[in-house]
Formats: structure tokens, sequence, C-alpha cells
């Protein structure tokens, strides 16, 4: 059976099975024929024996010889060989069948996300040429849309390369005549049956692979799953569904989720995204420490003092307040993003690059995790400001929020995890809105150097002494060591420097949208960076309990103003275990 793999627009490829309804990829077989278009008896009369040999070609047998021995009978099948093709069209089989091709359909093609991630997305997938020969692509909304009208929306969002802008114009026309659209109700079966006719006539005979990415709110996923499941699936391929956060707000609806899923899907049709996964230093993470030697050895609690996961938005809920007061900042942010950043950061060198292998190792940080407390943790909320004449609103402003909302837009938290090479070192978390600048970074701190002869020349702050490692996620991208060097000159002046890995100016490539390798990853069924059920399982053990007490106590967020550093309890946590925040350097 046919199998897509786009590896002529990636340099590395991946071992791994891609899911059929849920199994594996079956091997050729004759039991395949039933669904050919001869009737069996001409099969039986004109080709009674037929050998698949290793190399895609096939023996027939020739006309039979009166009183043939079976020496001869074999020899004159061996001489006989044709090509596959050439034997289907003397069989009278559709070629057709024998190619595989991809309908690729975004639920909730009328939503921002779908406007502004994954048609671009997709479209930069296809420029690329990372897309197969056959695809095609369907919106599905409430909305009443054409056609027409659907690509006029999607062409406003697509952008070409920065670094390959060559025909751009005729590339984004080929593939908007690739996009369609199709009206119904998420909970329809009635209208995924429709959607299903629509996509067999785009697929023509051949065998059939269906990714359906769900961007929808998470409370119709369920239903629009089953529809999907039941009138809309593959017969011959694959089917996957991509599914995005929130993935419950807790372990209990979290896991009422998993399991009505799992009602129509196998955990191999589900892939969960988080977006920060696809990131491209994120990625990076186990490259860096696996790769060079210089890193593994240090990274361990003897030469590591604690490890930072700062994540920050220089504006406020925009409009999104609605949403985001039933979810809070720790539920969109930290539960998902920063503990799976951190789960790769801290987890043991896998058996191999193999997506189970990996998430394996991810699993047995996140359970090894102390639970949280609520006094390891600062909430806070951000309040009206104003600045150079400007006024900026509260939370509260926001028309779609309680006025009495006492939902935290920014948080910060320390984290343990308790096993032989993490014991004792403070993993600090910290997220927010509305604060002094946009950005996501990981901060390692190392320990000081024991009896430092240079001691002197830094004077009484020793954290200004610190090596520290920087990745930054976003925005620009780079990687950089802070060390101790020796200003140029006749005195002994101690500088800290950075060595430094700035994209930008090493690769002239621009970095791809972490949507795009995601969405690749879900076409060729590389779920490496895709969240497995007990992933989400630990993840969520790990948050409910401090999530509830802060709900059940009314704990009333520290007030911020809008454009600052965050509430001052923040620095009196980092404090408590003797850190200094990273990002609050001047230098930075």
């Amino acid at each position: 059976m046919a199998a897509f793999s786009a590896t002529h627009c990636r340099s590395y490829s991946y071992s791994h099975s891609s899911s059929i309804n849920g199994g594996q990829n079956q091997p050729f077989s004759f039991s395949s024929f039933s669904r050919l278009s001869v009737p069996a008896k001409a099969i039986r009369n004109s080709l009674q024996t037929v050998v698949l040999m290793q190399d895609g070609v096939v023996a027939t047998k020739v006309t039979p010889v009166e009183k043939e021995t079976p020496k001869e009978k074999l020899k004159d099948e061996l001489l006989s060989v044709t090509s596959t093709k050439e034997w289907d069209e003397k069989a009278g089989f559709d070629s057709n069948e024998n190619e595989s091709t991809v309908s690729i359909t975004v639920v909730g093609a009328s939503g921002d996300l779908a406007k502004k991630k994954i048609f671009p997305a997709l479209f930069a997938l296809y420029y690329e040429d990372c897309l197969p020969k056959h695809f095609t692509i369907y919106g599905y909304a409430r909305s009443k849309m054409t056609d027409a009208e659907l690509r006029n929306m999607v062409s406003k969002t697509l952008t070409c390369r920065i670094d390959k802008r060559e025909n751009c114009s005729e590339k984004m026309d080929q593939f908007l005549k690739r996009c369609f659209y199709h009206s119904g109700q998420y909970d329809s079966e009635e209208n995924f049956a429709q959607l299903d006719k629509k996509l067999k006539r785009h697929e023509g005979g051949r065998v059939s692979n269906r990714l359906f990415y769900l961007s929808i709110p998470p409370n119709i996923f369920v239903e629009a799953v089953k529809c999907a499941s039941s009138s809309a699936s593959s017969g011959n391929g694959w089917t996957r569904v991509i599914v995005e956060k929130p993935f419950g707000r807790d372990s209990e609806s979290s896991a009422v989720l998993t399991k009505s899923l799992k009602q129509y899907l196998t955990e191999d049709q589900i892939f969960r995204i988080d977006h920060y996964l696809g990131k491209e230093l994120v990625e990076n993470l186990s490259v860096l420490r696996f790769a060079n030697l210089i890193f593994e050895p240090l990274w361990t609690r003897q030469y590591i003092r604690n490890v930072q996961i700062i994540f920050s938005e220089d504006f406020g809920t925009e409009g999104r307040g609605g949403y985001f007061d039933n979810y809070g900042i720790i539920r969109d942010i930290m539960q998902n993003h920063l503990l799976q950043i951190l789960a790769l950061f801290a987890m043991e060198t896998p058996v191999s690059l193999d997506a189970e292998d990996i998430r394996n190792e991810k699993v047995k940080v996140l359970r090894s995790m102390r639970p949280m407390r609520l006094e390891d943790v600062v909430i806070g909320q951000y309040k009206s400001h104003s600045k150079g004449g400007v006024t900026y609103p509260s939370y509260t402003d926001d028309k779609t929020v309680p006025k009495d909302s006492l939902t935290p837009t920014f948080a910060a938290a320390a984290l343990f995890i308790d096993n032989a090479r993490w014991d004792g070192v403070p993993f600090l978390m910290k997220a927010g809105k509305a604060l002094h600048n946009k950005g996501a970074e990981i901060r390692v701190q190392f320990r000081h150097v024991p009896g430092n002869l240079y001691n002197r020349n830094f004077g009484t702050d020793l954290d200004r002494a610190t090596n520290e490692l920087v990745i930054r996620v976003q925005p620009d991208e780079a990687i950089f060591l802070k060390i101790n060097n020796k200003v140029p000159g006749l005195g002994m002046r101690l500088d800290r420097s950075n060595l430094n890995l700035h994209y930008a100016a090493r690769y002239s490539k621009e970095i791809p949208d972490a949507y795009e390798r995601l969405l690749l990853d879900a076409i060729e069924g590389e779920r490496r960076l895709f969240i497995r059920s007990d992933e989400l399982d630990a993840a969520w053990a790990l948050f409910t309990p401090v999530l509830k007490e802060l709900e059940e106590k009314k704990i009333i967020p520290e007030s911020y103003p809008y454009g600052s550093r965050g509430p001052v309890g923040a620095h009196y946590l980092a404090a408590r275990y003797n850190v200094r925040w990273g990002d609050l350097d001047i230098e930075q």
C-alpha cells in the first residue's frame, strides 16, 4: 500500500510507522486484489501465477506448453517479466489504486487560527515541495462560503519565503486551486458524509490518507471526531486527527476528553499539538545536549545551579478575555508549553530518536516531579497603567471579562525533579501577559567556581561571575553562553562576554514556522513532537492540585502595572531559592 514520505524537503528521515485507521501499514498481499475492478474469474484465467519480486517487478505466466515439466514451467515464468505498471495495464487494473493522496480538512476553517497559521503553514510546505504530488485541502465550518470566497480569504494571509521569492504568485495560484470549502455543522454526520463524497471525487480512486485539523473550541471536539470518524474517515488508507489545546481544564476533564476521543480513534490516530514543540530552538534542545560532548557532562545537579523557563508577552488579552478568563495563564502556557520544554530539557538520553523512546523519557521526568505546593506559586493580574501619555487598560477593563475576575494573567512557580540527575535543582517557570517585553527563553545558570582565584575582581556580586547558557526561543532566535573574560589592556579587569550563535547572522535560510514542522510531521506519521495521553495525564497530575487550591481558596492575584516586569512576589519566590531572574539583567 502506498505511503507518503516527504524526505525530499528534509535532510533527514525517521523510522516510524503510520496508522491506517489506527493500525499499521500493511504489506502487499493477494487479498488486495479484492479492491480492484477486474473480475476474479478473468484474473484466474489469464494470470494464474503471479510472483511479486523484491525490486517491484512482477513475473507473469506465459502461454502454457503441453506437458510442461515443473522445472520448465518455473523457467518460463521467471523469463516473462514485466514492470508492475505494465502488468496492471495488461490486467486492466486502475493504476491510480497504486498511488496515494492526502486530503487535509481544516475543521473550523473560518477561525483566526486557520487563517493566520494553518493555511499559511500548508502553503509554505507546498512552496517548499514538502507536500505529496496528490493532495487536496478542504475548509470545513458552519459559515456559508463558496470555494472562491475561501480562496480569497486564505490568499490574504499567504506569504513566500524571504530568501526564496521566485514564482511566488504562480505558486499561490497553484496552491489555491487545491483549496475547497464545505459548509456543515460540527455535529452532523450527514454533513460529514457529504464532505466524504467530495473528498472521494478529488482522490480519484487512489489510496486515500486523510488528516483532520480540529481548529475549533474544545467543547465540540468529541462531536466533530465522532462524525468525521463514522462518515468521513479513509476506507483504505490512514486517518489522523490533530487536536489543539486546551486538553481539558484539569486531570478529570482531560481524562474524560481522552476517553471520549478514544471511543472513535486509537491513540496512534490522535495528534495532540503543542506548537511550542515545533519551534526551532526547542527542537534543537536534544541536538545541543546529545550531539555536543561539552554539554552532556555538565547537564546535572553537580554543575547546574538552577534552570529558568521564561515566557512573556508585551500585550494583554486583546479581545480574547472571554476565552482566557476560563483558563488563565497557568493552564494556557505553563501546564503545556513550558512544562513540555522542561521535560525535553531534563530527560535522560533516549534509546533512539524514535517517537516512543523520546516520549517515554519525557513521561519519566514528569512522573519524577515533586507535587507543587501553593507557597511555591505566585500569581498576578495586570492593572491599568499610563506611560508616555498612553493609558493601557487593566485585565478587567476587557468587556468580555467579569469585573471581579481572579484569573491570573501572570504566574511564577518553583518546580523540582526528584531523581538522581536533578535532585535539589530549582526549575523556575515564569509566564505573563502585558509585561515589559515579548519573548521566550531557557536560562541555565551554572554553579559558582569553587575557590575562584578572581573573586576579588568580581566583588561581592558572585552572580555576575556565574556562567549562564541562554537559549532564546523567540523572537530573534539565538544561543549564547556567558563567560568571564579579561578585558584587553595592561591591568587585570574582568568582563562578562557572550559566545553567541545568532541564527539570523549564521543562517541565511528563514526559520520555518512551528506549524509547518508539526503539520508535516502529522502527514508523515511522526509523533515525536506530539503529546501522548500518559504525558498529558502526568502533566495534569502535577498542576491540578495547586489549581484547585487557588480556586477554592479564591487567592487574589497580586497586581502589576501593564508594561512592567511583573509582580514583586516573583522576585521573592526566586530569592527563596537563592536565584535571581536572568531576564532582569540590565545587559539584556
